[in-house]
This record gives structure tokens, sequence and C-alpha cells, in this order.
């Protein structure tokens, strides 16, 4: 009797102490109901979590909270919430969860996903150093010489646009950063990247490993009995091979006097002032690959489908950039000043479809109060970009793509509503407080670019099936991920004119000079390639 009484007593404290994991603690914000040890881990989604996130913010409200298990979530769907807690404290709230398996490829070093430390803060304070608006400015000429050979490829080869797209966008930002393109999408090292970083992706996804760091205990498990961590070792090769060969063909390249500008030549150069060691800056220039090679790529899809969807809005914006250009010259930077609808297109475009519809989670340092609700140190912060967007509140029948929004008020949003333009601004979608995209300029250059001339050259309409039916395109069907873009998807691509046909041959063979900077290193096939498309352009 004597034993029994503390071992009944033992046991219902660790049974309480169970019953309590997974219940929302007092003061958070409210959400979902939870059950014991698994919180709302039963309820989570396993994928396009932006859904269901906006689906919990429309009946909880635009700050709620998630249990998985002692783990403790806080959902953004409000962008007051998102200015004060992510950009006004950002210094409480610019850390990232945890994640094992970044950890385990990159050394902890990939700028995007790494905690928040002094290293990070260097590679931050590089980034920002180096990529300024005016430096910016200098890489326009290869931005706008890839966008031209975009639409040259798609000329020849409509059919082909997803590839194309993604060729462009890692040529370009390749060409930018390491001063090195790529002239076809076969290319070695836009190959070797694209097939690297669908695994990258896949490996980082939510649910594709163990939950290491739910349970720290799992990344003990010999690599032997872990498919996973087989896969992360096979991918941090891949990666220190490309990232570090660029590293290492960029210093030749400096020590040879064959120096074109790039941005790595000028990190190399800095890098004692900097404070760069060698692996912190072959991950900054690998972070920056990634991202410039996506998101632009995923970007000038969703444009696309959209121009399919909603040919009215496709017209419009032809009928602008017309107006504005005339029939004898493509486009400019320059020209963007006076095409407001072209500028609410491309705002449009992020809103209807924001790449990250949920941002990369942060991660709170400290404890944090928000109008009566506590924000828990080391709980995850998710900012939900698409539920902000989607917001019928805010905005006017916010599932349609409406450029017209843009030009009505700076942030698209309801008239009457008459936000605060720095509240949700029209770059919200690169980031907000000391995460934001350091790159921002660079992107933003190579989307206006592109959004342009694919507008001044192109009809986008329906593709017919081969009973000449109209195949309709799907807006809701996208790929799987935090960052994401439409699935395949079938469309008619055709230049609105003979004239503009001929002028997109003739820019992309005048394009060659500015080309010929960057082709530093082909191989014979690329070199046979290049001779061969622009000797059909000149004939």
């Amino acid at each position: 009797m004597t034993i029994l009484l503390p071992l009944t007593l033992g046991l219902v404290v660790v049974v309480s102490w169970l019953w309590k994991i997974g219940s929302r603690e007092a003061g958070l914000p409210p959400g979902p109901p939870t059950v014991p040890l698994l919180g709302n881990l039963h309820v989570f989604p396993q994928h396009s979590f932006h859904y269901k996130f906006t689906e919990w913010a429309r009946h909880y409200g635009g700050i709620y909270s998630l249990k998985l298990g002692p783990d403790t979530i806080v959902i953004l769907t409000d962008v007051a919430a998102v200015k004060e807690l992510i950009e006004k404290r950002s210094g409480s709230t610019a850390d990232r969860p945890p994640m094992y398996v970044a950890e385990l490829v990159t050394g902890g070093l990939q700028m995007v996903l790494a905690r928040y430390s002094d290293k990070w803060r260097s590679l931050r304070r590089t980034a920002h150093a180096t990529l300024t608006p005016k430096a910016s400015l200098r890489h326009i000429p290869i931005q706008k010489a890839e966008a031209t050979q975009l639409l040259h490829d798609i000329l020849h080869d409509p059919e082909g646009f997803f590839r194309h797209i993604h060729r462009a966008a890692n040529s370009s930002i390749m060409s930018v950063l390491y001063g090195k393109r790529s002239p076809r999408y076969e290319t070695q090292q836009t190959a070797a990247f694209y097939k690297m970083f669908h695994v990258w992706e896949e490996i980082t996804a939510p649910g594709a490993t163990p939950p290491i760091d739910i349970i720290p205990i799992l990344k003990y498990i010999p690599e032997r009995f872990a498919k996973w961590k087989q896969i992360c070792a096979q991918t941090r090769r891949n990666q220190r091979d490309l990232y570090f060969g660029f590293l290492d063909e960029t210093r030749r390249r400096i020590q040879s006097g064959c120096e074109n500008g790039s941005y790595m030549e000028e990190v190399l150069k800095r890098q004692e002032e900097l404070g760069m060691d060698t692996e912190m800056a072959g991950y900054l220039g690998g972070a920056l690959i990634e991202a410039g090679s996506d998101t632009t790529a995923l970007y000038l899809k969703s444009l696309i489908l959209a121009l399919v969807a909603y040919p009215d809005a496709q017209q419009k914006a032809q009928e602008e950039i017309d107006r504005v250009v005339g029939e004898h010259r493509m486009p400019t930077l320059e020209d963007l000043e006076a095409m407001p609808y072209i500028r609410a297109v491309i705002l449009e475009t992020h809103r209807f479809r924001p790449t990250p519809p949920l941002m990369v989670p942060h991660r709170a340092l400290n404890d944090e109060e928000y109008k009566g609700f506590l924000i828990p140190k080391g709980c995850t912060i998710f900012i939900n970009a698409w539920g902000i967007f989607h917001d019928p509140m805010l905005f006017d029948d916010p599932e349609r793509f409406m450029p017209e929004r843009y030009v009505l008020t700076v942030n698209g949003t309801k008239p009457e509503l008459e936000m605060d333009a720095s509240d949700l601004r029209p770059n919200f979608v690169f980031g907000v407080g000391r995460r934001s995209c350091p790159g921002i300029h660079v992107a933003q250059h190579a989307i206006n670019i592109n959004v342009m001339f694919l507008i001044w050259a192109f009809n986008f309409s329906t593709a017919n099936d081969a009973e000449g039916n109209p195949i309709s395109v799907d807006t809701f069907k996208y790929e799987k991920g935090i960052v994401t873009g439409p699935s395949p998807f079938k469309c008619k691509i055709t230049p609105r004119s003979a004239e503009k046909a001929e002028l997109i041959e003739s820019e992309f063979l005048e394009s060659g000079e500015t080309f010929s900077k960057f082709e530093y290193g082909l191989d014979r096939v690329d070199k046979e390639f290049v001779e061969k498309t622009r000797a059909a352009s000149s004939r």
C-alpha cells in the first residue's frame, strides 16, 4: 500500500502533464480546438497550407494560433499585425525556426533559412552593401538581353515556354551574380542547377523527412538507415560542386582580367572588408541563385496563365503598350512610367497568385504582446500572404484577376479603405522586416522588363485539343510547395504581328554583343548552338 500510493500519484502527475501537451496556453491567440498530445496536428494540412490557413483566418481572425504537440504556431493574416510584429519589432521576430535538414545540407549558411546569428548578419550586410538600387542599374543590359532571348525562344518554340522561362530566369541571375550565362536550358550549369534544386525543394518541404526538429533524437539515426540523410548528403555535395565551382570560376576570371561587373566579383574583392570567408561567400551566392531563378520563373508562368484566363486584361495591357511604344520598337524600362495599366498588371499578378503564398516562417526570439495576445518566445510565425491578398474585406472580388484595382488605389484595396501605403505596400511579397529580400531591385527590374516584353510581343490564348475544342486553363492548379507556380498548362502563343517577329529577331541578334561578355567558358555544344541561332536570326 505504501508503494502503491506514490506510484499512483506519479502516474496521475504524468497523465496530467501529458494531457496538457497540445493544449492552448492562456494568453495565446484563439484557434481551432485542440486534442491532448496532438494539439491541432490531426487537422493540420498536408500541403497547400495557405488554403486551410486562410479558411481558419476567416473564422478565428487575422491573428490566431495552432498547437502542434507542445509547439506553438501563430498565423498572421492581418497586415497591421504583420507591420507591427514583423517590421516594427523585427529585432524580436527575425529568427527562423530550426530546420535540421537545412543545417545538414548548408551548415546553416543558406541566408533565407539561416538562424538569426552573427553569420546571418554578415551575409545580410554583404547582400545589402552590394545589391544597392544604384548597383542594380548596371545589370539591366544583360537582363534585357536575356528577356530578348526569351522572346526569341518562344517565337521559335511556343510550346516549350515553361522551359524557356526557366532558362531565362536562371541565365539572367547567373549573369548578374557570376558573370556567366546559359544559352540553352540544357547548358550544363542550368541543367545541374534545376536537377539539384528540385531535390533541395523536396527534401525541405514539410513532411518530406521525419519530424527531426520536434523529436531531436531522430538526428542520431545512422545514415545507412535513413534515406533522407543520404539525400541530404548528396544534395550538399551537388550544391557545393555548383556554388563553389561558380565562385572559383569568378576568382579565375578576376585574376585573368576578364571581369564583367558581376555581383560576386565585388564580393570577392571586398571579402575581408565585408567579413566574408569562402564558405559564407559560396552559400550567399547559392541562396541568391535559388531565389532569383525560382521566383522570377514562377511569377512569369503565373502572368501567362492569368493573361490566358483573362483576355480582357491582356487586351487593355496591349492597347496601352502600343499607345506608348508605337509599332516600330520594343519597350524600355523608361516607358513603364507612362504605362499605369502595365504597372497594375505587374502588381496584380503578385496579388492574384503570390509566389510565396506563405512567406518563409519567422521565429520569435522573445515574448511579445499584441492586442492582448501573447506571442511566445520560440513560437513559429507565418505570414499568410495569400489570405491577406484574397481578403474580401480588403479587395473587391479578390478571386478575379483585375489589374484595374491598382489603377484606382495605390495598394489595390477598396477605395473607401484608404489604407496607409506602408501597410500593404506594392513590394509586400518581397518580405517584411529584417528578412525582406535583399535582391528586390534586381528582381523588380527582371520582372518589369519581361512583363513588358511578353505583353508587347505575343498574344496568349487558349489552345485547342485534337477535335478543335478549347482547352480551358485552371488558375488554381498549382504545384505543391511553400514557393509555388502553375502546374504545366497548354496555351496558344502567337506573335502579335510580322513586324514584331522581325524586331524580336533583330534585337536578339544585337544582344549578341551584350551576351559575349558573359559567355565565358562555354563548352563546344553551347558555342555551336550560339553560332547557329545567331546565324539564323541574321538571315
